[in-house]
């Protein structure tokens, strides 16, 4: 399994929505979200969406990735909105998943939006090399989004009607559209780029990468990942720092202890059993090395959450 791959099978999206914007005239609109990843999939016309250090226009058969949404204004193109209406209660109350902003003047845009929660914990570190926007994909990028185009399709036709694993569907859409965003950013980033993101196309760091992600709980060692990624102990140890930005073991306990949090929010497992799933030889250990990441103890921690749950 490529790096990538590995990297993402614990990264899940839930609690998607999906509205259909219909803009007419010099329509403009303000959103704000918390812990939300939203894209834009603009199906006719033009617009743009500013955020505090992005702006960028987007046209028909473009998609846009807001990776970490807070407060936006989309708006008509050549339009600059100076006081766009809030959009978050329509979108509470909206039933039908399509929504008709109206502006004045005759140019018409179609956009579908798609907002989708996601675990702030496994997702963290991904978030924090992204732009502010993604750069759009578009119908030139190799039929990419003829692809997503029927992703959307199907999307359409599943959210108007109520079917046994509809929620689930759902779901695995945003990821597949998160994916293509994601590898396309990747596969443009230039040599010159300091990202961490770029170990995964490192031909020898992705492989170290893949390992660690895919069995945190085997212990490994700088020599053993230096053999998977096919260097010297030294040379993979200063090759990823140098890429990455930290050593090769400081990015596998924070990766472990990150799974770990996951683990106590969302099973049942017992905390010995998720310190062994992590990698951890003793409990003693495991709960020492959460503590001072996250400072309490697994055990407060999941009652926490469990708390949280309640109120």
């Amino acid at each position: 399994m490529d790096a990538l791959s590995v990297l993402l099978q614990n990264v899940h999206l839930f609690d998607t929505k999906y509205y259909r914007l219909n803009g007419k005239g010099n329509w403009s609109y303000s959103l704000t979200r918390q812990d939300t990843i939203i894209f834009y999939l603009v199906m006719s016309g033009s617009f743009c969406i500013d955020m505090a250090g992005g702006l960028r226009e987007a046209h028909a058969g473009d998609i846009i990735m807001i990776p970490s949404a807070h407060n936006h204004v989309s708006y008509a193109l050549n339009h600059h909105a100076q006081s766009a209406k809030p959009l978050d209660e329509l979108l509470t109350n909206c039933t039908e998943q399509s929504l008709d902003i109206q502006g004045d003047g005759d140019a018409q845009s179609s956009l579908i939006l798609i907002e989708c929660k996601y675990d702030k914990e496994m997702i963290r570190p991904l978030l924090s090399v992204l732009p502010t926007i993604l750069p759009e994909i578009n119908d030139e990028s190799d039929g990419r989004f003829e692809v997503i185009d029927v992703e959307i399709r199907l999307l359409t036709l599943e959210a108007e009607h109520e079917r046994m694993g509809k929620t689930a569907i759902i779901n695995h859409w945003a990821s597949i559209m998160m994916i293509e965003c994601l590898r396309t950013y990747i596969e443009s980033l230039p040599e010159a780029d300091e990202s961490w993101l770029k170990a995964l196309k490192d031909p020898y760091l992705a492989k170290a990468l893949a390992v660690m992600h895919d069995a945190p709980n085997q212990n490994w060692t700088i020599h053993k990942l230096a053999e998977v990624a096919g260097m010297s102990r030294s040379s993979f140890a200063q090759r990823f720092k140098d890429v990455v930005g930290m050593p090769p073991l400081t990015y596998l306990i924070d990766y472990r202890l990150r799974l770990a949090s996951r683990y106590l929010r969302l099973q049942q497992n017992s905390i010995s059993r998720i310190s062994e799933l992590v990698g951890y030889a003793s409990d003693s250990t495991f709960s020492q090395a959460f503590k001072r990441v996250y400072g309490v103890s697994p055990k407060v921690y999941r009652q926490q959450y469990q708390k949280e749950l309640t109120v």
